[in-house]
């Protein structure tokens, strides 16, 4: 419901794949051939459900955040075991063209990817490589471009999108209200909501910012049902930000290599959710 797909480079240190690195977050799944259809929304709660498009309206209105995202994904094994990876990032957006996303890998592999406005860089600290694409736009319209033609997984971006709202209220069919929880650092409402692909959970924090503190998705139709899930804090909403971290600037001894978006077609792996931003 919420997650992006992935990307992969080319270049003279094949190793690289600059941007999935700077931006990927889980395995791309493929969909079961033939999902089940979903249940009937007999469980749907306008109160439940007004919680999760008020966080969405909020997300969608605010002109900048920062925040700090510890996930992980299960990548489900050839023998069906189930293995855990992880990844810490620090993401920062400012409306209407800005974006900066900082990833630290379970095994260490470090980068960013950073939108200006008019391009995309990816850097891969660990092997001091970037690659660039020029894409001038808003950053919805760059959100867009990774996932579609670059192919980037970039779980929750969707969060970030002005259309946030219009899209959760039409691909949840279902919507409930589980518990009050008091477990995060403000008290929060824990929602769960269905739709064809996916089972999406969020605790989102009570208050006048009704931003989330957990997600966890469910890929239902998704060989071994893998889940990715993500805590959410240090959160700061319109944070004033110096535009130099918007602004990529080559270290030293820093090399350029090209990027290959793979070709579409019908052997290529899909997201779980089958959707575009």
């Amino acid at each position: 419901m919420i997650e992006m797909h992935s990307c992969k480079l080319a270049g003279p240190r094949a190793v690289l794949a600059v941007l999935a690195i700077a931006v990927i977050a889980i395995a791309n799944p493929a969909r079961a051939a033939d999902p089940k259809p979903a249940t009937a929304a007999s469980a749907q709660d306008p109160d439940a459900k007004a919680l999760l498009l008020t966080m969405a309206d909020f997300m969608a209105r605010a002109p900048g955040l920062r925040v700090t995202m510890r996930s992980s994904y299960d990548a489900i094994q050839a023998d069906s075991q189930r293995i855990e990876f992880g990844e810490r990032r620090q993401i920062l957006m400012q409306r209407p063209d800005k974006l900066r996303v900082e990833v630290e890998r379970s095994d260490g592999e470090r980068g960013y990817v950073v939108f200006d406005g008019r391009w995309i860089t990816a850097f891969n600290a660990t092997e001091n490589v970037y690659a660039r694409v020029q894409k001038p736009g808003s950053l919805d319209q760059a959100l867009v471009y990774m996932v579609r033609d670059l192919q980037a997984t970039m779980p929750l971006a969707r969060l970030f999108t002005t259309g946030f709202p219009q899209y959760l209220d039409k691909r949840a069919m279902s919507v409930t209200f589980v518990e009050e929880c008091t477990l995060f650092d403000v008290p929060t409402n824990h929602v769960a909501a269905r739709s064809d692909e996916v089972d999406l959970q969020l605790w989102i924090a009570k208050g006048p910012e009704p931003l989330p503190r957990r997600v966890v998705i469910t890929y239902k139709n998704a060989p071994g049902q893998p889940q990715f899930r993500a805590d959410l804090h240090d959160w700061k909403v319109a944070a004033t930000t110096d535009a130099a971290a918007f602004t990529f600037v080559p270290p030293a001894g820093a090399e350029q290599v090209m990027y290959l978006a793979p070709r579409r077609g019908s052997g290529s792996p899909t997201a779980p959710n089958g959707e575009q931003p």
